[in-house]
């Protein structure tokens, strides 16, 4: 990437700046869309440092907000696209960071639904790709607590090229993506995320640093996607509905959760059957299996997408 001349810094963007901001331009943050703004300048520069940006890298940011994080994006990688759905704070933002060529601000949903991410999203991704020809994508955020689930899953289980993604999210989705076996956080997002990726809970933040505070706790996570753990799951969509439906029934044990699989044409003795020669009993719980384990019970109980009825709906969800 060739270097792009500097650009004026971006605002301080503190609680009192931003609360004198709202009331002149008569904006209030909105709770439905985690409209959460960090005022802790030292945490924004660490989220900064631990993305570990160069003009060889391409970063993708969602939710713009005031474009506190952006501008600091801005100053260090070669190129930034940052999606955020609300107009009012996409124009805020607009006239905040100024007109800097290597910067795209795109108003839009970034998902298209909770299984899929929006077309123009990824379209205008290519285009900066093309453009930029850059070295490295990455992801750095303060995500919207309502979309950080399905964002995070989504960019991991797309075909993009993703080095690494550096985002705050909310203490419980952090515990959740980090959990190992055995504890009570550990599920469906988990094994799936852990399955093609390595996780580390990079710091946990009070409530305090955000201005509209928060009720809970939030943390800094990385996410790095692992080309040696992808390339032993064949499918990744077969295993993203087999562990969605299997944890559907957290309270059943393992054979009750594999006989409630959506569409499932076995039977008891044959469930049973393969749990054995996977040496399973039946009766210990999802939540207690490796990583490793889980990919076996996939393939053993190895149903093609189009067999579930889940399936079934995100084609209608489609269409």
């Amino acid at each position: 990437m060739e270097p792009h001349p500097p650009s004026a810094p971006p605002p301080r963007q503190t609680q009192s700046y931003l609360r004198e901001l709202f009331q002149t331009r008569r904006l209030r943050p909105k709770n439905k869309l985690g409209q959460n703004f960090l005022i802790d300048l030292n945490v924004l520069d660490f989220v900064v440092r631990m993305a570990e940006l160069t003009r060889a890298d391409l970063v993708l940011e969602v939710g713009t907000g005031t474009g506190g994080l952006t501008g600091r994006l801005a100053e260090r990688a070669g190129a930034v696209l940052s999606v955020e759905i609300d107009r009012d704070f996409h124009e805020l933002a607009r006239e905040a960071l100024g007109p800097p060529e290597h910067v795209r601000l795109l108003l839009a949903d970034v998902l298209k639904n909770k299984n899929h991410l929006n077309p123009n999203v990824l379209a205008t991704l290519d285009e900066m790709r093309q453009t930029y020809r850059p070295q490295h994508l990455k992801l750095v955020a303060n995500l919207p607590y309502a979309v950080a689930t399905p964002v995070i899953s989504n960019l991991l289980l797309s075909e993009l090229p993703l080095e690494r993604m550096v985002v705050m999210v909310q203490w419980e989705i952090a515990e959740r993506l980090a959990a190992r076996p055995g504890n009570k956080d550990y599920g469906a997002l988990s094994v799936l995320v852990q399955a093609i990726a390595d996780v580390e809970i990079l710091r946990k933040l009070p409530p305090a640093i955000f201005w509209p505070r928060p009720q809970v706790a939030s943390a800094i996570v990385r996410v790095a996607p692992n080309a040696e753990k992808r390339a032993r799951v064949p499918d990744l969509p077969r295993l993203r509905i087999f562990l969605r439906d299997l944890y559907a029934h957290r309270r059943k044990n393992l054979r009750g959760g594999l006989l409630a699989l959506a569409g499932h044409p076995f039977d008891k003795p044959t469930v049973d059957a393969k749990l054995a020669e996977l040496g399973y009993k039946g009766t210990e719980r999802a939540e207690t299996l490796t990583v490793e384990q889980h990919l076996a019970l996939c393939e053993s109980f190895n149903l093609s997408t189009k067999d579930t009825k889940e399936h079934e709906e995100e084609r209608r969800e489609e269409s």
